[in-house]
């Protein structure tokens, strides 16, 4: 079962003014804005898979060909905000409601879920100023860690954990 990213609501957990602050560029220095601007979703994408929590609030579908033995469906998306709609889905593609069989879920920080937690957005700053100071120096094999040694240690203390 893997979550189907339906739609993004939100901002980002890091702004692009924000960022520059943090890289010490000045206010009229905005040449860089459109690469800082897209460092952000990517830092955010390495952070929420070493941190297994979404930093943004999102919309997901699950889609279930049966559902599992005990009646329970554990989903891999945290923090779970709400249940949006359940519903069992035929051959037609017409969505009844009631047996579960399609379930859609709001998940994520910001929003209407939790704020995300300071240690992940000094996390997600670390990684997008070593993105944007190491920008092209990775060889053809990419960065040695999707994370800085720092910002990992942040995002390891607040992983979430699975058994």
């Amino acid at each position: 079962m893997i979550p189907i990213r339906v739609e993004e609501t939100g901002v980002e957990p890091v702004s692009v003014v924000e960022m520059r602050g943090y890289l010490r560029l000045s206010s009229d220095e905005t040449a860089e804005d459109a690469l800082i601007g897209r460092l952000i979703p990517a830092a955010r994408a390495a952070v929420e898979a070493a941190a297994r929590r979404l930093l943004r609030p999102a919309r997901f579908r699950v889609v279930l060909a049966a559902w599992p033995g005990l009646g329970l469906l554990p989903l891999p998306l945290s923090p779970l905000v709400a249940v949006l709609r359940a519903g069992r889905v035929d051959a037609g593609g017409t969505v009844t409601e009631i047996e579960p069989g399609l379930v859609e879920v709001g998940a994520g920080c910001g929003g209407e879920g939790p704020p995300v937690p300071e240690p992940l957005v000094q996390t997600l700053r670390l990684t997008i100023a070593d993105l944007f100071e190491n920008r092209g120096d990775a060889g053809a094999a990419g960065p040695a860690w999707p994370l800085p040694h720092e910002a990992a240690g942040l995002a390891a203390a607040c992983r979430r954990m699975r058994l």
